[in-house]
């Protein structure tokens, strides 16, 4: 039996319906507890009850991507550590990778709460937390102390954002600062410009502003004797045409690859009526919504990218991820790395291990030898 679907959920989210947030904040706390390099024998103490039980290894799963080795494909998203307090523990929940932030340059407490609802009818989650984090420099001294100790089992990535403060005009600079700050403790990185709860920020995904961004980035990255990853994260909600106009400043700009995608705008087909904590239909609220919505749609543009690009641009697939099945849907469509957030709230700590379990099957299943050979054999 599953514990954590059993008795923790149901008491948590309807017994005592504990505030969403305050979970979040509960959990990131103690693994920041855990973990603080003067008192190393906490981590120790962590690891060895943790121990290996929610892990999977097998050879089939690894991949070799842009410079990097992933031991199995599912990473957590961005959003969950916001400030890398967990960064050396995530692959203890049997994650291949983990993505950081999204950090802005500017520390910020974003959006006024309460900002995390829950909506459990449609397995999803309504956010419009705005970036609250703690800012790039206050990230980079962490992750110093960290590393200084030891460095992580998994390729760390570190998302980026732009300040609510800086003006849409002056949004290279404040990319490339937390860019310059972070640049030695990430293993890839991202430039966040599809969340819709900053003001304006998915303007930025046009083409000419979003290439400033890009051009300013990879200048910087370019003086490195080993480049790093650079992903752009892109909104569900964008059009056809627009999503082909970043599959070409992808190529331009010698991107690693595309995440696909953040968290949609669209209320369509939600069986939520009212938000409870508000009193308002989830029609009126903002934020963007994440879990089972997203599914579908992120599918297809996971399959559109791929077949655009002739499956040489490498897709991070994320968005409505609960189980094996949805996994391999995201990496037969295309999808080389998939990751996870809402779908792990709900499933609990042995979601990794189902789905990468399922995957084994499926491989085997049809035949193949890894799972960089089911990347996308159904589009």
């Amino acid at each position: 039996m599953d514990i954590y679907k059993a008795v923790i959920l149901p008491f948590l989210f309807t017994l005592i319906k504990a505030d969403p947030e305050w979970l979040h904040g509960g959990l990131i706390s103690s693994l920041d507890w855990f973990l603080q390099p003067s008192h190393p024998y906490r981590a120790i103490w962590l690891k060895s009850f943790v121990g290996d039980s929610l892990c999977v290894h097998d050879n089939r799963l690894k991949q070799n991507l842009f410079g990097l080795n992933f031991p199995n494909p599912l990473g957590l998203a961005a959003g969950f550590d916001k400030d890398g307090m967990g960064s050396h523990f995530w692959s203890r929940f049997g994650f291949g990778f983990a993505e950081l932030g999204t950090v802005t340059y500017h520390g910020q407490p974003g959006n006024p709460p309460p900002r995390l609802f829950r909506l459990p009818m449609d397995l999803a989650a309504l956010n419009r937390m705005g970036f609250n984090n703690s800012g790039a420099a206050a990230m980079a001294a962490r992750l110093t102390a960290l590393y200084q100790q030891q460095l992580p089992a998994i390729p760390i990535g570190i998302n980026l954002g732009k300040s609510k403060i800086t003006p849409l005009e002056a949004a290279a600079t404040d990319y490339l600062q937390s860019f310059r700050l972070l640049k030695n403790l990430g293993d890839y990185f991202v430039v966040n410009v599809s969340s819709p709860n900053t003001p304006g920020l998915r303007s930025l995904q046009d083409g000419a502003m979003l290439s400033q961004i890009l051009e300013v980035i990879q200048t910087e990255n370019s003086i490195q004797n080993q480049p790093k990853p650079l992903f752009v994260k892109i909104a569900p909600d964008l059009e056809w045409e627009a999503i082909v106009d970043i599959i070409n400043l992808a190529q331009t700009y010698k991107l690693a690859g595309i995440i696909a995608t953040n968290t949609t705008i669209s209320r369509q087909g939600l069986k939520t009526q009212v938000i409870e904590k508000t009193g308002n239909p989830p029609q009126v609220e903002a934020g963007g919504i994440s879990g089972l919505p997203l599914r579908q749609p992120s599918t297809e543009i996971i399959r559109f990218i791929y077949k655009q690009s002739q499956g040489q641009i490498p897709i991070i697939g994320v968005g409505g991820i609960f189980t094996a099945e949805d996994a391999w849907e995201k990496i037969t469509a295309g999808a080389s790395l998939i990751q996870v957030y809402t779908g792990w709230i709900y499933e609990g700590p042995m979601m990794a291990s189902r789905i990468l379990t399922g995957l084994l099957a499926k491989l085997q299943n049809h035949g193949l030898g890894s799972i960089g050979d089911a990347v996308g054999i159904l589009t």
